[in-house]
């Protein structure tokens, strides 16, 4: 594992070699999920008793809670149930989500962790539900701008240019976001439009009142101003920083995200697309952490949430019509 110190970055990494070492086996990988999901002792996922005993052979699963008499596992409760991938592969694909800035293919993952390339797709899917959880509101001051996520026009059928009418992002799917200068914590979601009840809304829903917010000169976050301390730099004039004044930071994780979409998954259907944008958001606001700490905050994340196969490849209402 490499260690702090001169030289060193502020924060400790693992590599694949002391990754292997760390879970050499199935044991090693359940110890290591179980420390994090039962960090005060083992307890039902279901009842919450702490009355447990280790399970009969014959069960299929390790423990048995004498409160609701039922046997189970750190699996339970949480998106790796009813998965039948080990847990060691579940830790090596957490550990290689989290650790790839821009993402990891299910194609690369199926290679590196030797399953199919459907199982590698649902467990990164299973794995990005970990940043499904609300997060408090930040205190600014924040800088809030939107992106748009789609297929280029040229690329797209005859027919589907067609369906098509107007000039510019429409067709395509709209991100909101905002990015907290202080802490560089990031919130974003998919969102159904660009007008101003919506981006301000979005503005509202995740800033503390009387934040200083950063915008460009986008007549949707004019309003801003009635709860906010507010200031917008012209990117139509050429204006990108006026003293405190610019969208730098926001504009930058967009970037990290616009580049995973090209260079790792290439096409993201619009119906997913909002899984993908928590999971960078997530990633980037634990990046300060050790990488064993990011790791255990997907973890945790993962807890209290479940992910079908059949809800996801369902149409979640989501699907514009575009193709990220």
């Amino acid at each position: 594992m490499a260690q702090k110190g001169p030289g060193k970055s502020h924060r400790e990494g693992i590599s694949i070699m002391a990754l292997a070492d760390m879970f050499p086996d199935e044991a090693s990988a359940a110890a290591w999920l179980e420390s994090v999901v039962w960090p005060n002792g083992r307890h039902c996922p279901r009842c919450g008793s702490t009355e447990t005993v280790n399970a009969s052979a014959t069960s299929g699963l390790p423990y048995y809670c004498q409160g609701c008499k039922k046997p189970f596992s750190v699996r339970i409760g949480s998106t790796l149930e009813r998965s039948k991938v080990p847990l060691r592969k579940w830790v090596f694909a957490i550990y290689l989500e989290m650790t790839s800035l821009k993402g990891v293919s299910s194609m690369k993952l199926h290679r590196d962790i030797d399953v199919t390339q459907k199982t590698a797709w649902f467990m990164l899917h299973r794995i990005r539900e970990a940043w499904k959880g609300v997060d408090m509101a930040l205190t600014g001051p924040v800088e809030a701008d939107e992106m748009y996520v789609g297929g280029l026009r040229k690329n797209m059928s005859k027919a589907k240019r067609k369906q098509l009418e107007g000039r510019g992002p429409v067709g395509k799917s709209v991100v909101a976001g905002i990015k907290d200068r202080a802490t560089k914590r990031v919130r974003a979601k998919v969102v159904g439009d660009t007008t101003a009840e919506t981006l301000q809304g979005f503005v509202r829903d995740h800033t503390a009142g009387g934040a200083m917010v950063y915008t460009d000169e986008a007549s949707a976050y004019a309003g801003l101003a009635r709860d906010f301390g507010h200031e917008a730099v012209n990117h139509g004039v050429g204006e990108y920083v006026r003293g405190q004044a610019h969208t730098n930071g926001i504009e930058s994780f967009w970037s990290t995200f616009k580049r995973a979409h090209k260079g790792v998954y290439h096409k993201i259907s619009a119906k997913n697309l909002d899984r993908y944008v928590r999971e960078f958001a997530g990633r980037h606001n634990v990046r300060e952490l050790d990488t064993i700490e990011q790791m255990g905050a997907a973890v945790v994340g993962m807890v209290g949430q479940r992910l079908m196969y059949r809800d996801l490849i369902a149409d979640n209402g989501l699907d514009s019509g575009a193709r990220a």
